[in-house]
């Protein structure tokens, strides 16, 4: 025991003279204070001459500031979104499921607003079949707002099959915009 103690008490002085040393002083008498050329002007700089500001004949026109938009405006937007459905299909598509979570993002917002999703199809194919297969689609529309969280019973869905097409022409261009889901406010 008094041998560990002897070496412990070794082993710190030891350790002091070595930190002591290291500190010693060095003969240092001022610190200069240097700037950075950069901040320093140059004698060209001091003597240029102020550049004059062109004369503006016309008014220059201001933007408004952004504003938030009102719960009318809100409702337009909401309204006017739809997704868009493959041929003979109702699965969600990336981009349907992004529409969807920006509905959701408003509903939540929005407690209150109850929703109508309507099913859409192009005319072909029989009106029983389409408008079954409308129904599929508002209903996949309904089943992933209630997964993002929004609660089933502000939701209500109706198929329309080809009765209501958004684009009545009988190209393929025109059966793409009539597969889809559009959704209607249905009040607070």
């Amino acid at each position: 025991m008094m041998k560990l103690s002897k070496g412990i008490i070794l082993l710190v002085v030891t350790s002091m003279v070595f930190f002591s040393a290291g500190c010693a002083k060095r003969g240092v008498t001022s610190v200069e204070e240097v700037t950075p050329p950069a901040a320093q002007p140059t004698q060209e700089e001091l003597t240029m001459p102020e550049a004059e500001m062109p004369e503006v004949e016309e008014e220059v026109a201001v933007e408004p500031m952004l504003t938030t938009p009102s719960f009318e405006e809100e409702m337009a937007t909401f309204e006017q979104n739809m997704i868009f459905f493959e041929f003979d299909k109702f699965s969600l598509n990336p981009e349907s499921r992004k529409t969807l979570a920006e509905q959701a993002s408003f509903l939540n917002s929005n407690p209150e607003v109850k929703l109508r999703i309507e099913g859409h199809c192009d005319e072909r194919g029989t009106l029983e079949y389409n408008l079954a297969l409308g129904e599929r689609r508002a209903k996949s529309a309904q089943d992933y707002l209630v997964f993002l969280g929004i609660n089933p019973d502000r939701i209500s869905i109706i198929s329309y099959g080809e009765e209501r097409p958004f684009d009545p022409n009988h190209t393929e261009d025109a059966w793409t915009k009539n597969r889809r889901a559009q959704f209607d406010i249905l009040g607070k």
